[in-house]
């Protein structure tokens, strides 16, 4: 028996009146339930929605059907032997409702002295406000991986086709991140097309994963080729990343190292923040997952943070992964009294997520400027470390153009010495964008690159290091105080 269910065992035998579960997997809570009330017997189980009504009952099928408040009645009306869990699917729709509500909270108060409970099943939403002190919330998180092993091989042995246990353990880990709906329905494919699951399923919950995270509508499922020997230059944050890397395994956990938290990177645009963030995730072998901050401003009160926790929680159960938040300035740089609070409350649940979380989500948040950073995000014990990626030395401009060169136009061989020096106060995205410009004006003319064509590039461009003079300064400032550390040895 899990956690979970201990803690519902206990809510249920405390005689907790009202118990909202968040959860959008409404066959697996009713299971639950079921299990709860054998354990917890002679506690019966009923189930109400509004098109069939109350269920499981004897002589009470399609009472209340689409009549909420008739069940209800039922409930208060109801003896105390045998006891009761009355769970209630999609009833938030009509918590709104004042007679609801009210006939709600006098029910909170009558079953503290019987023995029945109300569970109410809501896959978004959060309980009306007037109802915080009369219920218990409960999330349900996703299958573990104990779970998810005890779910397939149920479903190989019911299909003839028991698992080798390395295949088993296989596919267990790959499923961990997907509900128990979804691993079915890999299951239910596998056994369609070859009457047996098996370790060849693996794509099939890979692409399970992706569907999965690309349904959140928050998260994106980002594929990465690239890897640290993409990136020039900022030699002190791969050194430091190559380090946080080996912390991952069971030697660290025997050491006594805790898992990494993340990494905050801040430089001005071109630098290389985003391609260090997809590089970690090739690098490291983890799925990359990006987290779009402005889809988590709901436009329903209380959504917003629902969609923050189910975010967390999705992205926890995909572990071990990177969790990449690009430009974390912009979503959380304003004033939080524009938006009634809502950017203040989601950023206070990342926080809290951040110092507390235990499970091997790498954090990766990038940002262009600091000044409109809250500082409670700057504490110590938010990230392990804060990098500044400045604009890169000479030595690094011309480990940026030579591989930008490689990349495009492999094996070719010109003097990058004039172009470098003429590059000076370009960032990284600058840089690959003189290679392409170079490349434009030696197709035009129908021949091969030359140096010429880079000098010219170089010449023609005007850096960002210019136009926004004061804000990199400032930003250089900032960080050579002793807030952040250098990503290159060239740095402070």
């Amino acid at each position: 028996m899990s956690k979970w269910d201990e803690q519902l065992d206990l809510l249920i035998r405390a005689r907790t009146p009202i118990i909202w579960i968040r959860s959008k997997e409404e066959e697996r809570v009713e299971n639950l339930l079921q299990n709860s009330s054998k354990r917890l017997a002679p506690r019966r189980l009923a189930t109400w929605d509004y098109i069939n009504g109350l269920e499981n009952i004897l002589n009470s099928n399609s009472h209340g059907a689409k009549q909420p408040m008739a069940v209800l009645e039922w409930l208060k009306k109801l003896e105390p032997n045998p006891p009761t869990i009355l769970l209630l699917k999609d009833f938030h729709h009509f918590c709104e409702d004042p007679g609801i509500l009210r006939m709600l909270k006098n029910l909170s108060l009558q079953l503290r002295s019987k023995p029945h409970s109300i569970i109410i099943s809501s896959g978004v939403g959060n309980p009306s406000n007037d109802l915080e002190e009369d219920l218990t919330i409960l999330d349900l998180p996703l299958p573990k991986e104990k779970e998810i092993k005890i779910l397939l091989s149920n479903i190989s042995e019911a299909s003839n086709s028991k698992l080798k246990e390395e295949d088993l353990e296989e596919l267990t880990k790959a499923c961990t991140g997907l509900s128990e709906s979804r691993i079915r329905k890999v299951a239910a494919r596998a056994l369609a097309q070859r009457g047996q699951i098996s370790k060849h399923d693996l794509v099939e919950v890979l692409e399970e994963k992706r569907q999965s995270i690309a349904r959140s509508e928050v998260l994106e499922y980002c594929k990465t080729n690239e890897s640290t020997d993409d990136v020039g230059g900022l030699e002190i944050l791969k050194e430091w990343l190559k380090k946080r890397k080996q912390a991952f395994s069971e030697e660290a956990k025997d050491f006594g190292l805790p898992l990494p938290k993340g990494v905050l990177l801040v430089g001005p645009q071109g630098t290389g923040k985003s391609l260090v963030a997809k590089a970690i995730a090739n690098s490291w072998s983890m799925p990359l997952l990006r987290l779009d901050v402005g889809r988590l401003f709901a436009g329903l009160v209380g959504a917003s943070e629902a969609r923050t926790r189910e975010t967390i929680q999705r992205a926890e159960a995909m572990a071990p992964c990177i969790l990449w938040i690009d430009e974390i300035d912009k979503a959380f740089g304003g004033d939080g009294r524009s938006d009634g609070g809502t950017s203040q409350r989601v950023l206070a649940n990342i926080l809290t997520w951040m110092s507390e979380k235990t499970s091997p989500v790498f954090l990766v948040a990038t940002a262009n400027g600091i000044d409109k950073l809250p500082a409670e995000l700057l504490r110590k014990g938010r990230f392990d470390e804060i990098f500044m990626l400045e604009l890169p030395s000479r030595s690094e401009r011309h480990s940026i153009l030579k591989l930008h060169l490689q990349k495009r136009r492999p094996g070719l061989e010109i003097t990058l010495e004039a172009a470098v020096d003429r590059s000076e106060g370009f960032s990284g995205a600058e840089l690959e964008q003189s290679v392409i410009e170079a490349m434009y004006f030696a197709f035009a003319e129908k021949r091969e690159l030359l140096e010429s064509d880079l000098i010219l590039a170089t010449s023609q461009l005007v850096p960002l290091s210019k136009t926004a003079r004061e804000q990199l300064e400032s930003l250089k400032e900032w960080a050579s105080s002793g807030r952040a550390r250098a990503a290159s040895p060239k740095l402070f």
